[in-house]
């Protein structure tokens, strides 16, 4: 069986599974008020560094919030902000934005649109890349039950950052290294892809996602 294969199989397994929401909406709003400075009013950020949070799924950003916590994922803002968020503030926090608009997002006029769109959905076979697709779906939507994010819309100075600092666990391995990396991804999914990617792939597929919806 190849990962392709593999992928779509574990996806379809997680999607079969009733996620229900846990936090409160109402809560939820009131202390995403802490968070309107980075990302926005209802979690559609005006900075490209920052993520849209609109939309996206509850789970991801449950956990999200959650490595931040555990310093799985590091990011120094980030962890100063949730590190008084205790387990139901998270949750409040998670569902209030999965049930926001995020707006939709416009891709760079000189991007390189027909790149990204052949890697967001066939991948390179050559290079070993799945296509985002797989996961992400064909609208961007992610699998939420699954926790893969919804991308579409999203940032692609953000999107680029977290590529890349995915493709830099590997870099970092094979050169001993200590650069910043992420490396909270599932079953190192996203380290395997983005190793394979150039900075202009990366560049390309981001530019892409923005559009996309």
């Amino acid at each position: 069986m190849n990962k392709l294969n593999a992928i779509f199989i574990i996806s379809i397994a997680f999607a079969s599974i009733n996620v229900s929401a846990s936090g409160d909406v109402a809560k939820g709003k009131v202390a995403a008020e802490a968070c309107v400075a980075c990302h926005g009013a209802q979690g559609n950020s005006v900075v490209a560094t920052f993520p849209k949070l609109a939309g996206q799924g509850e789970g991801y950003l449950l956990k999200q919030l959650q490595d931040f916590k555990s310093n799985t994922r590091q990011d120094a803002i980030m962890k100063g902000t949730v590190e008084p968020l205790a387990k139901d503030d998270m949750e409040n926090l998670a569902v209030y934005f999965s049930k926001q608009t995020i707006i939709q997002g416009v891709a760079s006029k000189s991007a390189n649109i027909t790149l990204g769109e052949q890697l967001y959905r066939g991948g390179n076979k050559d290079k070993g890349v799945t296509a985002c697709i797989a996961c992400h779906g064909p609208t961007g939507a992610g699998i939420p039950s699954a926790k893969f994010p919804a991308l579409a819309s999203q940032h692609a100075t953000y999107t680029t950052k977290q590529l890349i600092a995915f493709r830099q666990d590997a870099h970092n391995t094979q050169t001993d290294a200590s650069a910043p990396e992420r490396n909270n991804d599932y079953e190192g999914m996203m380290r395997n892809i983005t190793k394979h990617l150039s900075n202009k792939e990366i560049e390309a597929v981001s530019q892409y996602i923005a559009g996309l919806h």
